[in-house]
Parts: C-alpha cells; structure tokens; sequence
C-alpha cells in the first residue's frame, strides 16, 4: 500500500493524450464516486511547493462545504460554508473569500459538475491507480486540480480518493493527501461555522 500510495502522487502536470474507451470509462467511474460521496472525514496532510507540511482533519459535506481543520498551533482555518470558500488567518485576523466554483475544489463540492466538460483521464502504467486532472477551459485562472485514486471494492463508487494536487494561476502547487477516511456519516451544518478574527460574530 505504501508503494501504492507514492505512485498515486507521481503526477504530471499536462494534460494527457485523448481518451482511450477506458479513460472514459474511468472518467465515469470517478463521476460515480463523487456522487456516490454525501459527506467524508479524513486526515490530511498538505504539503506546499516550499515543501512545507501541515496535518490536520478535513470534513466534507456536499453540496459546497468543506473545513480543513489544521494542527494545534496553525493559526489558520479553510472553511467553505456552501457558497465561498473562505480562508481565515488568525495570526493576522484577515478573511479572503472566493466563490466555490472558482476555485479549484469545485469538483469536489459540486454534486452537479459535469466531468466530461472539465476533466480527462491520465493513463498510468498501474491499472490499480485512476488520475482526473481537471479545469475550467473558458477560466484558466481558476487553477488545476488532479484527483489522485485507486481501485477499491470497499469504497463509495469502487474507487478510493487518496488526495489531489491543485495548481493555481500562478503555477503554485499544493498537494494533499488524505488517510483515515470515513464516507456518509451525519454532519452538522455547524460544523462549517468559523469565529471571524475582525470581530465575534461567527462567520457563515
């Protein structure tokens, strides 16, 4: 699995050849595990293109919300509340906001997303491993994201997200890997509430 997990995260960056029958096939298999995914909970760690490494939790609800809960003593908070994905810097007591749809997490948080217009499938020599890159070709400024998969009778839709690797407009690269998943449990709305540094008035 250790070897499993390091070949998930050898991944380009182009885009890869047209798909083959069986990319498309793949392209439809992953469509069916985000549907099949209401709500997730995992470990993350998130390494940046510094090399800089965070671990924290992240919880899932679709449609639109996500909070990445990092570390005891990371003074920041990512958090979208179904309509913005909202970064909050504690240390600084600063608040920036976007859209959900564009950024790239919008594949993961949009249940109506249409792969077949924003994704394609990258062959890779081990057929145990599934790799979506995906963006917006109308907004190239809404960055890349690279879901990274493997095959797995146990998981939602058969296949097992391991992470991904989001690229912005200015080429900078996130990756973020996922451990101790845990798919369709109840959570609470609250969950995705934050306390806003600028005054004491929870953020929605």
């Amino acid at each position: 699995m250790k070897r499993l997990f390091a070949a998930v995260f050898a991944l380009p960056l182009a885009f890869a050849a047209p798909a083959t029958h069986s990319q498309t096939g793949d392209l439809a298999a992953v469509s069916a595990h985000l549907k099949a995914v209401s709500s997730m909970r995992a470990g993350f760690k998130q390494i940046d293109d510094k090399g800089r490494v965070l671990n924290g939790t992240l919880t899932l609800k679709r449609p639109g919300k996500i909070r990445f809960e990092y570390q005891k003593g990371t003074p920041i908070l990512i958090v979208g509340d179904g309509k913005a994905l909202v970064f909050v810097d504690y240390g600084v007591k600063q608040v920036q906001r976007w859209p959900i749809k564009n950024t790239p997490l919008g594949v993961l948080l949009d249940p109506d997303r249409d792969l077949t217009r924003y994704a394609r499938i990258m062959p890779q020599p081990d057929p145990r491993i599934v790799i979506a890159e995906t963006r917006d070709p109308k907004h190239p400024e809404y960055g890349t994201i690279t879901l990274a998969m493997y095959r797995s009778d146990s998981a939602p839709g058969g296949l097992m997200l391991q992470g991904w690797i989001a690229v912005d407009n200015q080429r900078r690269r996130t990756e973020i890997r996922l451990s101790g998943h845990q798919f369709n449990m109840p959570v609470s709305d609250k969950a995705f509430l934050w306390s806003d540094p600028r005054s004491k008035t929870p953020g929605r």
